[in-house]
């Protein structure tokens, strides 16, 4: 468990402690494989202490993995506002996205927080935002924000590989099927991790 969790359940007395500290493990644990599972175990902490923001960061991220935008987009807000140190504004904007916001999620990355951002949280929030111009039906204006800055094709890892996956859906969208298996091709070279379907939309490409 991070460091800065066990700082924020030190304020609690230890047997309330331990047994939070036992849900959000067990939630970490299964939200890859069974985020129901794992909102359960996020849930049961929060009843436990619902003003740790751990607690309620554990909950929103369950629900966002659940598809419940608007528990997920409450609950990630809580966990900001009590001062989580997590990266969350890309979450927080897909939430909007999710609840039929879109606009709201193009409006969080204007904000004196997503400039802030650097590395694989700034491009998170790149592919929200393209996502959030998909869905207005801009499709050059989500190419242009997956564009700027410019693409490394050589990078590699989940949050490179869900880039440039973005970046081909783009191209596809505007009728650059050649331009899109190329990066659907770099999409499946970057995804070390599988979080893509890249290889089985190359298949039908190709």
């Amino acid at each position: 468990m991070a460091p800065d969790v066990r700082r924020e359940l030190s304020t609690l007395d230890r047997t309330t402690a331990d047994v939070i500290a036992r849900h959000l493990v067990a939630a970490g644990e299964l939200i890859d494989d069974d985020p129901e599972a794992a909102l359960a175990h996020a849930k049961a902490a929060r009843t436990r202490s619902g003003r740790i923001a751990a607690v309620r960061e554990a909950v929103g991220i369950a629900a966002y993995r659940c598809g419940d935008w608007a528990q997920a987009l409450a609950e990630l807000r809580a966990a900001r506002r009590m001062g989580s140190k997590s990266a969350l504004l890309a979450l927080i904007a897909d939430c909007e996205r999710g609840v039929g916001r879109p606009e709201r999620a193009i409006e969080l990355a204007r904000t004196p927080e997503a400039e802030a951002l650097t590395g694989d949280d700034a491009d998170e929030l790149r592919i929200v935002v393209a996502g959030a111009r998909a869905d207005m039906g801009q499709s050059e204006q989500a190419l242009a924000v997956l564009t700027s800055p410019p693409l490394d094709p050589k990078r590699v890892g989940s949050t490179a590989a869900r880039l440039f996956y973005a970046h081909a859906e783009a191209l596809l969208a505007l009728g650059r099927s050649q331009e899109a298996l190329q990066w659907f091709l770099n999409a499946a070279r970057a995804d070390v991790e599988g979080v893509t379907d890249a290889e089985e939309r190359l298949g039908e490409l190709a």
